[in-house]
């Protein structure tokens, strides 16, 4: 993931949208987690990030009026960690999905208001609308911001990359059946949990649909060609262009991929070994 955005950097993306760039920039940050500031004389903050002290020093300094609510778009530790810490400095309503188990999820996210689908949170400047979003993370919540049609993304859709799907948390079915069920929704522009503002939603959610699927076909083409074979010696066939040392984080995804195809009755996994199922 490429970008040119800088991190620290406070962006007025439209009135009453602000972006501020997490200094966590890495291999699967871009340029650091995007913290979005909604509102002008009450501010909603969208995933004030990890637990940086001067980010959230930013965030606070930025405002320029009272922080009255956090929402996070789910509880991965680039994304959510930081609620707790300014919530405390600003008595702001924390709003989302608790965490489910796992080692990678932030555990200190405990929402005062558990957000729920198709719901509508509404202020006096604007109104967001709640749409789970399962796939990247089971708790994961889209935020359709009302008033521009802009959807606010998190790490269900981002700009530059594609992104991981780990399972047993992640699950590339429900990511899939999340992608096209934003495609109902009127949606004016991505605001992405990294990377910069997308302004062709629809086609950027296409392409990810088209890229997970031809991903697909690629696991079905090796599997009939090798059968029989691990995902340690898959993942060298399927994610061919990739660098081999990201081999081992491409299996994550590779293996949702195939658990969805095992859902379906496409493959089957025996002694670790995955073979297609011949109809």
């Amino acid at each position: 993931m490429t970008s040119k955005l800088t991190s620290g950097e406070t962006i007025k993306l439209a009135p009453g949208i602000r972006r501020i760039i997490a200094p966590n920039a890495g291999l699967m940050t871009g340029p650091g987690t995007n913290t979005y500031l909604l509102g002008e004389k009450q501010i909603a903050v969208v995933d004030p990030g990890p637990r940086i002290d001067s980010h959230i020093q930013k965030i606070m300094s930025e405002a320029g009026a009272p922080i009255k609510w956090i929402f996070a778009t789910h509880t991965h530790p680039d994304h959510s960690p930081a609620v707790k810490f300014l919530a405390e400095k600003t008595d702001a309503k924390i709003l989302g999905i608790p965490a489910p188990a796992g080692i990678h999820q932030d555990m200190t996210f405990i929402p005062h208001h558990q957000l729920t689908d198709a719901e509508i949170f509404t202020t006096e400047e604007f109104k967001l609308k709640v749409l789970h979003t399962p796939g990247h993370a089971s708790n994961h919540l889209c935020f359709l911001h009302q008033t521009y049609n802009w959807l606010l993304t998190g790490d269900h859709i981002i700009n530059g990359s594609t992104v991981v799907i780990n399972p047993p948390d992640g699950n590339m079915s429900d990511y899939i059946s999340s992608l096209n069920r934003l495609k109902n929704e009127t949606i004016e522009a991505i605001l992405p949990g990294h990377g910069d503002l997308l302004k062709n939603p629809y086609e950027a959610i296409d392409w990810i649909i088209n890229h997970r699927h031809k991903r697909e076909l690629k696991v079905i083409e090796t599997l009939s060609d090798y059968p029989k074979m691990p995902i340690s010696k898959l993942v060298a066939f399927v994610y061919k262009e990739i660098d081999q040392s990201l081999h081992d984080l491409a299996q994550r995804s590779l293996l949702a991929h195939l658990l969805k195809l095992k859902k379906e009755g496409s493959v089957i996994c025996e002694n670790e070994n995955w073979e297609l199922i011949l109809k």
